[in-house]
């Protein structure tokens, strides 16, 4: 597989990975486009790709001067007579359905996936899963974690393989303050993708509950976490066998055992 940093990608390449017969069957199938006029869904996502590939910030101000740039309509086959302000924006987007957006990533990641074999595509299944909490002041949200500070928090719990995202979830309510809910729930939504349980999913300190850990290797979910020093366990069975080499690359293997937490 290439390596994707600093990997450059024009508008038109990525046109050409996404069939425009998709955009509007999910047009119909999420209902997106319902009393909407002008910033139907498929121009909004078609705003949004190309703003964020043409700026540095994004903001509701170049959303709007990128939707009047008369190369923009050019590019996506738009009405020259067509423009928006950025009120209509803001109100478009604080509306629409995401889930229009999700299929349209989830078809992309399948499509990449599909486009190496098995044994290519094990080279990453290393998952990566980490959370993230972004404040805003609590008038513009309707829901979020509520810390009592006058702003509330949104968590996301992204999942990344090494090259793209491959899942993420959104959590508001204050049970998910905790990694203990959060990385559980997001990892379980993973897993339900991969069908064959092939992702060894790699996760900090965040999640320590032994009974997650539990139920992780009942359910047969592989993963690598970075225990608390002073976790106290019992040593039930040394997988170190006499004269094994333990140079493991950048690493020497230190110990490896089957434990029983205390």
């Amino acid at each position: 597989m290439a390596n994707f940093k600093d990997h450059k990608v024009s508008v038109n390449e990525l046109l050409g990975f996404i069939p425009e017969v998709l955009l509007s069957h999910l047009s119909t199938s999420t209902k997106v486009d319902h009393y909407s006029k002008v910033l139907h869904g498929k121009k909004v996502f078609y705003l949004l790709l190309y703003a964020i590939l043409d700026n540095e910030k994004l903001s509701q101000r170049t959303l709007e001067d990128t939707f009047n740039y008369s190369g923009f309509k050019t590019l996506f086959n738009l009405d020259e007579s067509e423009t928006v302000r950025r009120s209509s924006i803001s109100e478009r987007l604080s509306k629409i359905d995401s889930s229009y957006f999700k299929e349209i990533f989830e078809y992309m990641y399948d499509q990449f996936s599909e486009s190496y074999n098995q044994s290519e595509r094990d080279k990453y299944n290393l998952m990566s899963i980490d959370s993230t909490i972004v404040s805003e002041a609590a008038g513009r949200l309707k829901e979020g974690i509520d810390m009592k500070t006058g702003k509330k928090n949104i968590k996301f719990s992204i999942s990344f393989d090494g090259i793209l995202p491959a899942g993420v979830e959104i959590f508001n309510t204050k049970n998910y303050a905790s990694e203990e809910n959060a990385l559980p729930e997001a990892i379980l939504k993973q897993v339900k993708k991969d069908v064959d349980h092939r992702n060894i999913y790699i996760i900090d300190r965040g999640l320590q509950s032994t009974r997650v850990m539990k139920d992780f290797s009942q359910k047969n979910i592989k993963f690598v976490i970075r225990s608390k020093e002073n976790r106290k366990y019992q040593e039930i069975e040394s997988l170190i066998k006499e004269g094994q080499d333990l140079d493991i690359g950048d690493n020497l293997l230190i110990k490896d055992s089957i434990v029983a937490n205390l």
